[in-house]
């Protein structure tokens, strides 16, 4: 693809494929991360609720797609993912997740000081030091593929079945 403009709309550079070199540092840094996660003793439900979470607040439609599938995979249920945007008003998730939920969403907007010590403070009493880890580098990661698809308008296609 190219960045030039069609009519109204500009085509994008779809990053990953532009600079491969640059995107295959991000998937290795990916894997190093899920290995980490594995390792603090933090289950894949967590880890795609944060991936999912991270993506709503950055808007990024493909990887709330990719990892919406993946969360259905690992055993979540509809029920959860459709308030996942809304967590801090039910009752539906566990204080670890409660806790990796706040420290995901002050890591991708460290702009508010009290927000981040308070989510820091509620991941201490939840998580052990790796697995805050760990959730801060899945927070860190998932935002830059959130930023790699957004910039590169990653599209979301129906599937031949839908």
């Amino acid at each position: 693809m190219s960045s030039r403009t069609t009519g109204a709309v500009t085509r994008r550079i779809f990053l990953d494929k532009q600079s491969p070199k640059a995107f295959h540092a991000l998937r290795e840094t990916s894997e190093a991360v899920r290995t980490v996660t594995a390792e603090a003793g933090l289950d894949r439900i967590t880890v795609e609720l944060v991936n999912i979470r991270v993506s709503q607040l950055n808007g990024c439609a493909y990887c709330l797609d990719v990892h919406t599938k993946a969360a259905l995979r690992a055993g979540e249920s509809a029920r959860r993912l459709g308030v996942l945007a809304a967590w801090r008003d039910t009752e539906l998730f566990t204080r670890s997740e409660r806790a990796a939920l706040a420290l995901a969403e002050a890591t991708t907007d460290p702009r508010d000081a009290d927000c981040q010590t308070s989510a820091y403070e509620a991941a201490r009493q939840a998580l052990t030091e790796d697995q805050i880890s760990a959730i801060i580098w899945v927070a860190i990661t998932i935002n830059a593929f959130n930023r790699v698809s957004i910039m590169s308008k990653h599209p979301v296609r129906k599937a031949a079945d839908e």
